[in-house]
Order: structure tokens, then C-alpha cells, then sequence
């Protein structure tokens, strides 16, 4: 079996996840990042060269199969472009990028160079979303006439400091950088959204990011699905919720915890859900924790 050759660009706390998971089923060749002392830092841990410049990196290191890009958001569209135009399979971390129009440019460089394109929505993998996504192809939940999705983390000032996050043109927003795995779940489980109305406030950043930091959001789905989305970085102290409830005709169930890891309750007509009783520890970036 032939290892897969990755080259990683964007050597922070999520680029850190990656090397370390790349270097158990594949072969890191080579690493970028635009601050120097970065680039070298992970240069020297992962023993393998190490560039400031994706387009050096691309033109200089032979035998790239993967580009794994984990730079901040408004770069991913220029960045996997350029790897499409060298031959390369891209892996984007969420979001893929900040507007329809870049995401279309992504996938027309992927399809042009004959590549695949790669998204990382990792909570699709939660074993309550899996258990849920398959009670909903059997028509468990029967007709379902709303949902609701809450999410209240926490992002305190040191988190933007010093940094590319809070800006519109790197950040773009809570949705994007925080919450796009549950707008992603939104989609991937209750399908399309053709009418939104929404509140939204920058509450308690002001000042210190460029975008609201809490929103009250109503959807309505094709289907005919009402949905609601309440989204705040402003919870004291620490993330405390990311869940999600369902009500259907023939069944009721809500994924909690803080990251859609735990069944909080259901109940059903003629039907369980059924999940494992570990699940995984969220990403602990030291100050502040992600996704699990």
C-alpha cells in the first residue's frame, strides 16, 4: 500500500492536529507557514522541510499527493486553488471559504485538474449525529415539523488578540470560524434553507471583532421544516451548549452537550436511538476549546 504524501500549510493549533494525525496514516513531506519561526518550529518536529511560501513549497518539494490547509479562513479559496493548479488533492479546514463565488472557484479548479476536494466537518462523525442522521433516513422522527439548534460558546478577548480572528476579511464571522459544523449539520440532515430571518448584535466584542457576536435566526426549509438557530460566543466562563432538537410525529429527540455528543433525551413511537457511551473529548487549544 502506497503512503499518501501530505504537504501542510498553516502550522497552528489545528495544523499541530493534523501533522500529528497525518503522521499516523501517512508521510508529512513538507510544512508552510508564513511567520518563520512557526514554519521552522514544525520543520524540526516533524523532521522534513519546512517554506514561508506556499508557491515555494508547491514549485520546490517533489511528490505531493495532499495539501492539507489550516491557514486562516479568507486564504483557503487562493491557497487550494494554487495546489489544484500543481496537481494536488487539497484538505480544507472548515470553512471552506467565505463566499459562494470562492467555494464555486474551488470546486471548478478541483474539477478542471481532475483532484478532489476535501472539507473537514468532522461532527458528522459524532456518534449521536450518526445515530440521529439514521433514524431520520428510516422516517423514525415521521413528518417533522421543527427544530431548533443552540449554541453558546465562549471566545473572551485574549482570543482575538494578536490574531487574523475577528477581522471580516480572514475571520468572516461566529458562523464561519465557531459554528460551521452546525450550519453544516443544518444542511446535511434537514436539507435546504430557502427563507432566513435573522437578528444579530455585536453584545459584548465591540471593538474587538468586526461582525456580531450573537444571533437569533429563523429558517424555513424546502421541505417545509420551521427551524430556529440562537448562536452566542458571550456565554460566561467557558462553551457550555451545542445542541440540537427534533420534533416529528412519531418521535422526539435532542443532541446536547457542548459539541452534539450527548443524547439528552428521545422518544419514539416504534424506534431507539442507539449510541455508544464514549465519545470523544473536545480539541483543547489551551485558552479556549473547539469541536471534538
Amino acid at each position: 500500500m502506497t503512503l499518501i504524501r501530505f504537504a501542510l500549510v498553516g502550522c497552528g493549533n489545528i495544523g499541530l492536529r493534523h501533522a500529528e494525525l497525518i503522521q499516523s496514516f501517512g508521510k508529512l513531506i513538507a510544512v508552510c507557514d508564513t511567520v518563520p519561526e512557526k514554519a521552522q518550529d514544525f520543520g524540526n518536529r516533524f523532521k522534513v522541510p519546512f517554506h514561508t511560501d506556499l508557491s515555494v513549497m508547491l514549485d520546490t518539494e517533489e511528490g505531493i499527493d495532499v495539501v492539507v490547509i489550516c491557514t486562516p479562513n479568507g486564504l483557503h479559496a487562493s491557497q487550494a486553488i494554487r495546489a489544484f493548479e500543481k496537481n494536488c488533492h487539497v484538505l480544507v479546514e472548515k470553512p471552506m471559504a467565505l463566499s459562494v463565488q470562492d467555494c464555486n472557484r474551488m470546486i471548478q479548479s478541483a474539477n478542471t485538474a481532475g483532484k478532489q476536494l476535501f472539507t473537514v466537518m468532522q461532527n458528522r462523525f459524532n456518534p449521536p449525529v450518526m445515530a440521529v442522521k439514521q433514524a431520520l433516513d428510516q422516517n423514525a422522527f415521521g413528518k417533522i415539523s421543527s427544530i431548533q439548534l443552540t449554541c453558546f460558546w465562549n471566545r473572551e478577548a485574549a482570543y482575538y488578540a494578536d490574531s487574523w480572528r475577528g477581522s471580516l476579511a480572514l475571520d468572516g464571522g461566529v458562523l464561519f470560524t465557531q459554528f460551521s459544523h452546525f450550519i453544516d449539520l443544518l444542511l446535511w440532515l434537514f436539507g435546504e434553507v430557502v427563507q432566513v430571518e435573522a437578528y444579530t448584535q455585536n453584545a459584548d466584542h465591540k471593538g474587538i471583532i468586526a461582525f456580531e457576536d450573537v444571533g437569533v435566526v429563523i429558517l424555513r426549509f424546502a421541505n417545509g421544516i420551521l427551524g430556529t438557530l440562537h448562536f452566542s460566543v458571550n456565554s460566561f466562563g467557558k462553551n457550555r451548549e451545542g445542541s440540537l432538537a427534533i420534533l416529528g410525529t412519531k418521535g422526539i429527540a435532542k443532541i446536547g452537550g457542548t459539541y452534539l455528543n450527548t443524547i439528552e433525551y428521545q422518544d419514539f413511537a416504534d424506534y431507539s436511538l442507539s449510541v455508544p457511551e464514549t465519545v470523544s473529548a473536545p480539541n483543547d487549544y489551551g485558552s479556549y476549546q473547539g469541536s471534538m
